[in-house]
């Protein structure tokens, strides 16, 4: 049942538990699970294991079809575990999606602390890895961490996360949403729009705010939900400060307009996240032309691929003092040139058609092998 970002079930799905539903042409089954209200590396993994294990009812009568390829996406990473069985039965290419190195991401950010628990993920994770036909991830560095896990070069294919680049693209600011959020034509806005969670490490924009406190049209803005976004608002009141405000999550058909809205934006996450995940929040910027403070570590690929084509602004993780410098820096900026490398870089390689393209080329000769 869908829960985020804010980790609770939608109110329209409270009563339904398992059910099928029909979006855009596809069926969409719904199974019940445990969403904790406080999240903890231990009350994820039993989170996700509920899902996993309601699941099953759906998979009894799919293990008597025979279908050309199953998908698999992590996370969850249990979630390898139906798609393994498939294939294993019916003898069909399984491809394993990894948006998320999940179970290192646990370890370094020390969300999960019990070793032993970390070293039995580790094992799961890399029986389910090398079970898979095919292997899928989002970016280079993920690709190189899934290789380091014992799956070959050539069975891993890259899948970035695509944008709709029609949809999403340079808008005025007078198309922004800055009326509606109740800010003046001349406020600058520094914008963190997306999950706030564990990996980014959000409280540095906090202390960094208070640095901005007396600069009345500077306005340190959160758009989103997620795990850490009360603990923030709660060091803002504590602070007392009156330059940063929260919004809720916006609908995708506004997400042009809020891009536009932005002066600069925030990409972050800790050092420790390096190369396990990708902020997937970069490519709605990049097709908007926007501006993004990135924070990424030297020799990771998020790094390599802003540095190499200069679309965005690089800081290191974690570092108060160059975030702080980084806005006060540019925050009159024009940028012209970062702004117009980020759309462009958007068009040539996150165009969703071109990706979804080669992705089905992937599919279209699995199948044939398989005939």
């Amino acid at each position: 049942l869908p829960f985020y970002p804010q980790w609770k079930i939608y109110d329209r799905y409270k009563r339904k538990n398992w059910h099928r539903e029909k979006i855009n042409g596809v069926n969409v089954y719904r199974v019940p699970l445990y969403v904790p209200q406080k999240i903890t590396g231990k009350t994820r993994i039993l989170h996700e294991l509920s899902f996993n294990l309601n699941s099953f009812v759906y998979w009894i009568p799919i293990f008597f079809r025979r279908y050309d390829v199953v998908i698999g996406i992590c996370p969850p990473m249990q979630m390898g575990l139906w798609p393994y069985i498939y294939k294993a039965i019916r003898k069909r290419p399984f491809i394993f999606h990894i948006q998320d190195l999940q179970v290192d991401a646990a370890r370094n950010l020390e969300l999960i602390k019990n070793q032993y628990l970390i070293r039995f993920l580790e094992k799961i994770e890399k029986f389910f890895l090398r079970k898979a036909t095919i292997v899928s991830t989002i970016s280079e560095g993920m690709k190189r961490n899934i290789q380091g896990k014992g799956v070959k070069g050539n069975n891993i294919f890259l899948l970035p996360n695509w944008v709709d680049t029609d949809f999403i693209k340079p808008l005025p600011k007078e198309q922004s949403l800055k009326k509606e959020f109740g800010f003046k034509n001349d406020d600058k806005i520094i914008l963190y729009s997306g999950n706030m969670g564990e990996k980014q490490g959000l409280e540095i924009v906090i202390n960094v705010a208070k640095r901005f406190k007396n600069k009345r049209n500077i306005h340190f803005v959160f758009v989103g939900e997620g795990a850490a976004k009360e603990r923030l608002i709660n060091m803002v009141k504590e602070k007392g400060l009156g330059n940063v405000e929260f919004f809720s999550l916006q609908p995708y058909e506004k997400l042009p307009n809020l891009m536009a809205m932005a002066d600069l934006h925030l990409v972050l996450q800790k050092r420790s996240a390096s190369d396990l995940v990708m902020p997937s929040k970069l490519t709605s910027i990049l097709s908007a032309g926007g501006i993004a403070i990135v924070t990424a570590g030297a020799g990771t690929s998020l790094h390599d691929v802003v540095e190499d084509n200069r679309i965005a602004i690089l800081i290191e993780p974690e570092n108060e003092k160059m975030l702080y410098e980084a806005i006060h820096k540019n925050m009159n900026n024009n940028l012209e040139e970062i702004k117009a490398n980020a759309r462009s870089y958007a068009e040539k390689f996150l165009n969703k058609d071109e990706i979804l393209r080669k992705f089905e080329t992937l599919l279209l000769k699995l199948i044939q092998e398989e005939i």
